[in-house]
């Protein structure tokens, strides 16, 4: 799925979208940096409230295409800037990580 099109359906609004069209193929749910560099399989979303620099340095190591912020966390600045030069997403949401996690994984491989 498109990260737009998972934008949409999700009601995420879109932070940085430096490729929009860029499929998303799987999503990972961790705050912890350290698990996601370890297990998050790429080409995913990447769930979570870390909203600062480190989390677009480690989704570019994991060849993450997204970040998904929960509880509408804010991005900054510098993070917003990284996600642009990386060509990583930053999208954002109201719902909490549980909720967004069940969405997604509806949403990438069905009930």
């Amino acid at each position: 799925m498109k990260i737009a099109d998972l934008a949409e359906k999700l009601g995420a609004e879109i932070v940085e979208a430096p490729n929009p069209a860029a499929e998303i193929l799987d999503g990972y749910t961790s705050d912890l940096l350290s698990d996601v560099i370890a297990h998050a399989p790429a080409g995913s979303v990447l769930i979570t409230i870390q909203g600062h620099l480190n989390t677009v340095a480690v989704a570019t190591l994991a060849g993450l295409r997204a970040i998904l912020l929960a509880h509408n966390r804010p991005a900054p600045d510098d993070m917003r800037g990284a996600a642009r030069r990386e060509g990583v997403a930053i999208l954002r949401s109201p719902e909490n990580q549980f909720v967004l996690s069940y969405r997604v994984h509806r949403l990438l491989r069905g009930p």
